[in-house]
């Protein structure tokens, strides 16, 4: 989907997704030091970002979509926390090197290719000791999940994230990972995300 498609299906005035933050980056950044500057990147409507501000980092949040910067934008404004929204296709986006102490990436769901590109520009992005975050539908959760995407080829493994990684960053964690979900008719189902943690050298 495009930034035109996004804009549209962010444009009702309800959020999208809760405005609390993923599940995951919760639990693995919680306890995680605020050190200046986060960027998340595919920031969507902000939760993650605005969650990380309120946690005391100056957060960059980076999405293609004007509509879902302009929910994030008054998400934190209601949070009364400040988040500074960078509206950018992240194949254009060219982040600031070494400048950032946590590179999040949540739920970007693009064909491998890019994903390895957007990958690489975040770890060179975060500076020595800074952590990289990535989220994403797991390609496992295809057959033996429920819910993502159906197209496989914007599916990634734990293992191919960790693998553009390794040479810029210790990779503490790549695993699949499960997530409880309800389906439409109310029964408890079980999706597979990919979790990466690394911490850049």
């Amino acid at each position: 989907m495009d930034a035109a498609g996004w804009d549209e299906r962010y444009r009702g005035s309800e959020l999208v997704w809760k405005a609390e933050p993923n599940r995951f980056v919760a639990q693995e950044l919680a306890g995680l030091e605020p050190s200046g500057r986060a960027v998340d990147i595919a920031a969507g409507e902000g939760r993650n970002a605005v969650w990380l501000a309120e946690r005391g980092w100056e957060v960059d949040a980076v999405d293609f979509s004007a509509v879902a910067l302009e929910k994030a934008g008054r998400l934190a404004a209601e949070r009364d926390v400040r988040v500074r929204t960078v509206q950018a296709d992240l194949m254009d986006w060219a982040p600031p090197v070494a400048s950032y102490g946590l590179a999040l990436i949540a739920y970007l769901q693009v064909p491998w290719p890019q994903l390895a590109e957007v990958l690489s520009r975040a770890a060179t992005a975060v500076r020595t000791g800074g952590t990289l975050l990535l989220v994403g539908h797991d390609a496992a959760n295809l057959h033996h999940g429920h819910g993502g995407p159906r197209d496989p080829d914007v599916l990634c493994t734990a293992d191919q994230v960790a693998g553009v990684w390794r040479p810029y960053a210790d990779v503490v964690r790549a695993e699949t990972v499960a997530r409880p979900v309800v389906d439409t008719e109310g029964h408890s189902r079980t999706a597979l995300d990919a979790l990466v943690r690394a911490v850049r050298r």
